[in-house]
């Protein structure tokens, strides 16, 4: 027998007028309605705003803003023309003071509600560019024959359709300002159709971009980027599938397309290739490795561990500072980039090793030794099955950096279980302007 699917509602298509209670994780307004709550795009706690709904469910309705009755003083005007439209930035229209400090409130109520505990000391958040800032990006692309051009950026929101834009405050500016050019390009392709994304990667020195085709590229398409590389000093590849079949056709040389980036402060040069994990805010990342190390506070007799330490954003740094560095990564390009790293660079009391760390890791050598400092920056998923290792390193230190509360919050329960307190807190300003949290906290042995 055919299953009966029971037919949604209709929404309302009457505007409410309701008063803002507070903010929620993801930026939206949340209020009440006779008694239901009420997520509301584009308001803040405190207004009085007319919204209309986009949908309504059991448990709760959602809508957005089509008038601030009252607004709040921490509303400001959005740097962006796109603002509102665009869903690559989602909290333009708050003060970035505000943003931070929302974003602090997440982790704090992250602490408390995962692992019930707070902080000795909560940290200055940590900021820098707020503009601009984008050095790394999967950018949409989609050829419209009604507007005669490619489309270029992130969706719109709430929608599987890109946002039609010219330029982006925060891509860094180079990129921002090349929007209207590639879409100028793809637009003579002969392949236009079939080219659903291009993806970004700025280092100090260039920008390499890597651009997706769905059907063999004709030479004189192909003719075309090189050119576009030639007269834009970039790094070209293409992607016929998946990221195996990626192939650089401009420049000729390694050497030219070698992208890097600097620690000033430690004088070290990153290598990095186009599709390697790199902090995305550069300005950001030159604040957030040296204040690391000073929690840390690594010293010229120190063991120091790093894990999931990608191609060396802290492992090399740590070693100029310590006695000696253990840098360890599941992906093996990433432990091979590091090791060309500590070569460039001129180091030799460092190693880089290839681990699952999810799994057990006990016939490890590296997993053997003891540590008296340990740093650990992971994915969004955590480290909670790496605790128990760590615990028996013997760290008297630890430092955390998460780019998610809610898991940082989780493994803190467990560090605090295992004998280690949370003496330090905070959060650091990636992603300005969106609703991520990246976060840093110290843990010492009781």
């Amino acid at each position: 027998m055919a299953k009966k699917f029971r037919k949604s509602k209709p929404v309302s298509k009457e505007p409410v007028v309701l008063t803002i209670e507070s903010l929620s994780h993801e930026g939206r307004g949340v209020g009440r309605v006779d008694g239901k709550t009420t997520f509301v795009d584009g308001a803040l706690a405190g207004e009085t705003v007319k919204m209309q709904y986009t949908f309504q469910r059991g448990k709760f309705d959602e809508g957005r803003v089509i008038e601030v009755i009252e607004a709040s003083p921490l509303r400001v005007d959005a740097p962006c023309e796109y603002f509102g439209v665009c869903g690559g930035c989602s909290m333009q229209h708050l003060s970035n003071a505000a943003q931070i400090a929302h974003k602090q409130s997440i982790l704090q109520e992250q602490l408390e509600h995962f692992a019930q505990v707070q902080p000795q000391e909560w940290l200055e958040p940590l900021q820098a560019d707020l503009l601009g800032y984008r050095r790394k990006a999967r950018l949409g692309v989609r050829y419209v024959h009604k507007k005669e051009r490619a489309l270029i950026g992130f969706r719109e929101k709430h929608s599987n359709f890109l946002a039609d834009i010219e330029h982006c405050k925060i891509l860094t500016d180079k990129v921002s300002q090349l929007l209207m050019p590639m879409s100028q390009l793809i637009g003579e392709m002969e392949g236009r159709m079939f080219i659903p994304q291009i993806e970004v990667a700025t280092g100090d020195n260039k920008v390499a971009m890597i651009v997706r085709h769905l059907k063999p590229m004709s030479q004189g398409d192909r003719e075309k980027w090189v050119v576009f590389g030639q007269e834009n000093d970039l790094a070209i590849y293409l992607q016929p599938k998946g990221p195996t079949t990626i192939h650089r056709i401009w420049p000729v040389t390694d050497e030219e397309a070698q992208l890097s980036y600097r620690l000033d402060e430690f004088d070290v040069e990153l290598l990095q290739e186009p599709l390697d994990f790199a902090q995305v805010n550069a300005s950001i990342n030159q604040k957030m490795v040296p204040f690391a190390l000073k929690l840390l506070d690594v010293q010229p007799e120190d063991r120091v561990l790093d894990l999931f330490c990608g191609l060396g954003n802290f492992t090399i740094p740590l070693a100029k500072k310590a006695a000696y560095v253990v840098g360890i990564e599941g992906v093996q390009e990433m432990v091979e980039r590091g090791t060309l790293n500590a070569k460039h660079n001129n180091l030799s009391n460092v190693e880089f090793h290839q681990a699952d760390l999810t799994t057990d890791l006990s016939d490890m050598d590296w997993n053997q030794q003891q540590y008296s400092k340990v740093l650990i920056d992971p994915a969004r998923s955590g480290a909670l099955e790496v605790i128990n290792n760590i615990v028996k390193f013997g760290a008297e230190k630890i430092v955390y950096v998460s780019c998610n509360p809610a898991t940082l919050a989780r493994d803190t329960g467990e560090l605090v279980k295992s004998g280690y307190k949370l003496v330090k807190a905070g959060v650091m300003d990636m992603f300005p302007h969106t609703t991520h949290v990246e976060s840093i906290a110290l843990f010492e042995k009781k």
